[in-house]
């Protein structure tokens, strides 16, 4: 079943190439939607996909990027289908 969740991240997440390996995260594992900041310092993403393929992405968000710290990871599902491929905006 396919799903698309909204992921909020916070901590150290801008100017550590956060989105930049979101990307490349969100398109090996096929996933459509998208990666940005926001003028909190915080990073936010809509990813759609199966379960598995989301778990996956959450998992990686946790982590983050070599040079990242993140703080939080807040997920919900929310009603939006994305068909395009995974992009930073």
């Amino acid at each position: 079943m396919i799903k698309t969740v909204a992921i909020e991240i916070t901590g150290k997440v801008q100017g550590v190439f956060f989105r930049k390996f979101t990307q490349q995260t969100g398109r090996r594992l096929n996933l459509c939607g998208f990666v940005r900041n926001r003028s909190d310092g915080s990073v936010y993403v809509e990813a759609t996909g199966s379960e598995l393929q989301l778990n996956e992405l959450v998992a990686w968000c946790h982590k983050g990027s070599p040079m990242s710290l993140v703080r939080q990871v807040v997920v919900r599902e929310i009603s939006v289908i994305h068909n395009e491929p995974f992009q930073i905006l």
